[in-house]
């Protein structure tokens, strides 16, 4: 992999991370309650701004959507603890007994990125920051699809891999939108 890719990424991540502990730090892990289906639809919810944003060309609500991405990251992180944290019901954690949780998996999709960027050759980087997020929205369907049918896939991955694709391509959008902002 391109060492400004793995560069950028990690930096990236760094700050979703420091921003995950800073709000668990805030607000505990209120999120331990949702369900996979309720934090797809709190990604979808943040896509689909990110897109109306993006088709409008103005927003009236202050958040950037820099924000948007960062938080599209973060939980689709916490989707992916919640699948590994399947039948424990601790509701309260630190951030300290979730910083493994987190760090293994953005080290697991940081990983499948390797992988994909070796095949397809950072192609991303050719890519439109909506057409990502056009990606991301088609992923969260296909995820809120899956969920539907319980989870059950005859021929397509399941929802870890969406929920790690669309890590990637939220932190692709960021690293793109900064290169704008050089």
């Amino acid at each position: 992999m391109n060492e400004k890719t793995a560069h950028e990424y990690k930096e990236v991540i760094a700050t979703c991370k420091a921003l995950f502990a800073r709000k668990t730090h805030d607000y505990g892990t209120a999120w331990r309650v949702l369900r996979l289906p309720s934090i797809t639809d709190q990604i979808f919810i943040k896509a689909q701004r990110i897109r109306s944003i993006q088709e409008k060309g103005s927003q009236k609500v202050e958040d950037p959507v820099k924000d948007e991405f960062i938080g599209i990251i973060n939980y689709c992180v916490i989707a992916l603890i919640q699948i590994r944290l399947v039948g424990s019901d601790k509701m309260e954690m630190s951030f300290e007994e979730l910083e493994p949780f987190y760090d293994q998996t953005v080290f697991e999709t940081f990983e499948l990125l390797q992988n994909k960027n070796h095949d397809y050759d950072e192609a991303w980087r050719e890519m439109r920051v909506s057409s990502m997020t056009d990606i991301i929205l088609m992923k969260l369907l296909r995820v809120k699809q899956i969920e539907d049918n319980q989870g059950i896939t005859l021929a397509s991955e399941g929802v870890k891999a969406n929920y790690q694709d669309m890590i990637n391509y939220a932190v692709f959008c960021l690293i793109k939108m900064s290169e704008v902002n050089r």
